[in-house]
């Protein structure tokens, strides 16, 4: 599968993406000539050459109505003079796009407005952004969505996340870096502070990664066929640039959350419920382990696997099926083969097998459920049943 891996280790920012992406792409005058007619009333985008700590790259900037803002200074905050998520979702709706990226940039924008509003208190509704701010937010997300889509990447990676350190000064005052915005986008993503005291990770940044990584650590095994460099606007004694490798993988690579709680005072009934809920409630696996607690009682190791993203809501729903005080949480890096569910005729009828391939193997196996119903149907054993099917 086409695989991108992107290199955070100075941070990540909107115009940077854009910019290392741009470098991976065709045709990039082209791909700058349809981002200025997309529709974006005021705004003026372009791109040229720099070159940082001997490194060459690409610098991406946008200017609305002839101003060109620093995303570092933040154009998100609290003012009902400026633009609402509904007027964000009716520029994007009229933008000249695909309507799969449309809704690429429509979910990036969200995850903003989400954070915004849960550091601020107030209703995503609330939430306001000013004229610069929003248009050059939206420019920076529509472009690394629309690359992203016309690059026709199936997987992306990303490395633990630089976000710097010391303070940034914003539309509210001076705060902390990571800003409160940009540390809610990162929850649950691997993040390191460095040693430049400075913002290198804006929420435009954070949220793009959030969105569209699928995972965060280590480059996967990969053949690299493309590499970009996006420059942000400052130097330091460290080249100040996001690298994207494009290339192709045959392997699949995620992170997950684990949450793990010890359990001595339920019976098996109610914890055979319970995982039945976590189950049906989406998790990738819940399974449970005998253990021996203080005091020699017997107890039960509850383990389950989540999406980084979902681990609160599985927090919440462990509190409520399981009798626990208190859950561990680790993250975990988990090598998967690529799956998918097919359905094949036989003579004995359908039956739906399940595909696993990937890192050099290639497995099937039929549906139980489907061998179950097929066997009761016959009035056969399920091992006959296999053996009629080859």
């Amino acid at each position: 599968m086409k695989s991108l891996y992107l290199d955070c280790g100075m941070g990540a920012a909107g115009d940077m993406l854009a910019a290392a992406l741009l470098e991976l792409h065709p045709d990039r005058e082209e791909f700058i000539r349809r981002m200025n007619g997309m529709g974006l009333e005021g705004v003026k985008i372009s791109a040229e050459k720099v070159t940082k700590c001997g490194i060459c790259g690409t610098h991406f900037s946008v200017s609305v109505h002839g101003i060109e803002e620093d995303e570092h200074l933040h154009g998100h905050h609290q003012h009902h003079e400026h633009a609402d998520m509904r007027s964000i979702e009716h520029i994007i709706g009229h933008l000249n796009m695909p309507e799969s990226v449309k809704n690429d940039v429509l979910s990036v924008y969200s995850l903003i407005a989400e954070a915004e509003s849960k550091v601020h208190g107030v209703p995503v509704g609330d939430i306001h952004f000013h004229e610069v701010g929003r248009m050059d937010a939206i420019a920076d997300i529509s472009a690394v969505s629309l690359l992203i889509h016309e690059l026709g990447v199936e997987s992306i990676t990303a490395s633990p996340v630089c976000t710097g350190s010391g303070t940034v000064k914003c539309a509210h005052g001076i705060l902390p870096v990571p800003a409160p915005a940009t540390a809610e986008l990162l929850k649950g993503i691997p993040i390191t502070a460095g040693n430049i005291r400075t913002e290198l990770c804006t929420p435009t940044g954070a949220a793009l990664l959030r969105h569209f990584a699928k995972s965060f650590g280590d480059m996967p095994p990969m053949g690299v066929f493309a590499i970009g460099y996006g420059m942000g606007k400052k130097d330091f004694e460290r080249a100040n640039c996001l690298r994207a490798m494009l290339g192709e993988s045959d392997d699949s690579r995620d992170m997950v959350v684990e949450l793990a709680c010890n359990i001595d005072d339920m019976s098996a009934e109610d914890l055979a419920f319970a995982a039945e809920r976590l189950l049906d409630g989406g998790a990738l696996d819940v399974f449970t382990v005998p253990i021996g607690m203080k005091k020699s009682r017997p107890a039960v190791l509850l383990t389950l696997l989540c999406p980084i993203d979902e681990k609160e809501r599985f927090v919440k729903l462990i509190f409520t099926y399981t009798s626990t005080l208190g859950i561990r949480e680790k993250l975990c890096s988990r090598y998967v083969l690529s799956r998918r569910v097919e359905k094949r005729e036989t003579d004995l009828g359908t039956v739906r097998v399940k595909l696993a391939e990937g890192y050099g193997v290639s497995r099937e196996k039929y549906e139980y459920e489907d061998l179950a119903a097929l066997a009761k149907e016959k009035g056969i054993s399920l091992e006959k049943l296999r053996q009629l099917l080859g």
